[in-house]
């Protein structure tokens, strides 16, 4: 790890995270929520929510694609994501869908405010976010995208807007 200049286990969970969330609404793949820990570790952001069907560690499946960060990443259970949209609301964060949906705003237009917590909604991967759990959203984004398909797999978009979040969050506060 020191050739690569890669965090310990435990130095990453001491070091401060990027005020974001992931919750995965119903995501049925365990490779899909084994690449979202990977992603979340890579961004070093503050957790995972876990919602309804989607698995939970240890799973094989889940260990495979998430190459040791389960271990590394805060993650929490809720039997509903609207349970975990509610815990996140009372908690000061603001909920984003990543969705299409009529009121959605393209990715690029959309501005996080920096120091301002936010839950980043991830829906199942054929229905998308669930419709109650829009609702009760403070906004949704939808990332722009040109080909033949309309949607990205779950994991690529949670990589997509993590990025594009905390890319604008770094060129605020410099």
């Amino acid at each position: 790890m020191e050739e690569l200049n890669r965090l310990s286990v435990a130095d990453f969970k001491s070091t401060q995270k990027f005020p974001l969330t992931l919750v995965l609404d119903n995501v049925r793949s365990l490779h899909n929520v084994g690449s979202a820990f990977r992603t979340a570790d890579a961004f070093a952001i503050e957790k995972i929510w876990l919602c309804g069907i989607t698995g939970r560690p240890p799973q094989r499946e889940i260990t495979k694609t998430a190459l040791g960060s389960t271990e590394s990443v805060t993650w929490e259970y809720a039997a509903t994501t609207v349970e975990a949209i509610q815990q996140l609301k009372a908690a000061g964060y603001v909920v984003v869908a990543v969705e299409q949906t009529d009121a959605s705003r393209l990715l690029p237009d959309f501005r996080p405010v920096p120091g301002q917590p936010y839950a980043l909604i991830m829906g199942n991967e054929v229905f998308g976010v669930d419709d109650e759990v829009l609702a009760l959203c403070d906004a949704a984004v939808e990332i722009p995208q040109f080909g033949t398909k309309h949607s990205l797999n779950v994991s690529v978009a949670a990589g997509v807007v993590l990025w594009d979040f905390i890319g604008k969050l770094l060129s605020t506060s410099a």
